[in-house]
């Protein structure tokens, strides 16, 4: 079911983000001296414009690596959410389980609770019969296994992270070769010449630039999520430890 409703928010990003570029692109450029910018929604309509003016394979590569970029950090986001839960009411409840010498009990509150900190208590439950030397092996290796699933897919938002800028810059290196062109063919190095060419390679850059930023924010968040959720593993997997160990203490003399 996660995997089915972060698939659908997938791909509803990239349609409303496809849809958007082709929008920008066959809008008519609106001269600047007719709307001022400081009307209602002027930034946008003044991103729109520098959009078009840009080159249309370059900024068109940009916009792709902003919309799947947020389509993986929106689906990341999503999963890291549904992995918090109360750690400190799951605990209690497995510690009143155990404390009644009901293992079976224990088991099904963690089956029945989502998040990566039941999973790990499921499995330590699963061997706490074989000592707690067993136990600790199961639940540091499990851990192990959780957070690799929490740093799922973080590498893609990397890579467009980093894709973003060097798009920009590949198109402003472009840009610029274009423009001398222009110049050889002419034969004068005049500013009307020279600006146009200068102009498109610098707004792909800024564009580059922007989503670069965009994508970082929520990066850096999907690493504070996934922080939060690892350090909450470690405190409640040392916590199911002592549990264990009072468990055997009381019911396996």
């Amino acid at each position: 079911m996660k995997k089915l409703f972060a698939i659908i928010v997938l791909m509803g990003a990239l349609t409303f983000g496809s849809t958007q570029t082709v929008q920008a692109l066959n809008a008519p450029v609106v001269e600047q001296t007719e709307q001022p910018v400081t009307e209602s929604g002027g930034i946008h309509k003044e991103l729109k414009t520098k959009f078009i003016e840009g080159s249309a394979s370059f900024m068109s590569l940009v916009a792709i690596a902003l919309v799947i970029g947020l389509a993986f950090c929106i689906e990341r986001i999503i999963y890291l959410s549904l992995a918090e839960v109360n750690a400190k009411k799951l605990i209690t409840a497995v510690e009143e389980a155990l404390a009644k010498g009901n293992v079976e009990s224990a088991k099904d509150i963690c089956r029945n609770t989502r998040g990566p900190v039941a999973s790990i208590f499921y499995q330590g439950l699963l061997r706490i019969d074989q000592g707690i030397d067993v136990v600790e092996k199961s639940v540091v290796s499990y851990g192990g296994v959780q957070a690799g699933y929490l740093e799922k897919g973080c590498s893609w938002i990397t890579l467009f992270i980093a894709m973003a800028p060097s798009l920009g810059f590949l198109g402003t290196v472009i840009g610029m070769v274009e423009a001398f062109d222009r110049i050889q063919r002419v034969g004068d190095i005049s500013p009307t010449v020279v600006a146009g060419g200068m102009k498109i390679a610098l707004i792909t850059t800024i564009f580059g630039l922007i989503v670069a930023l965009i994508l970082q924010v929520f990066y850096n968040y999907i690493l504070a999520k996934i922080e939060a959720l690892t350090s909450e593993m470690e405190d409640s997997s040392i916590t199911l430890l002592d549990l264990v160990i009072k468990y055997n203490l009381k019911y396996k003399k």
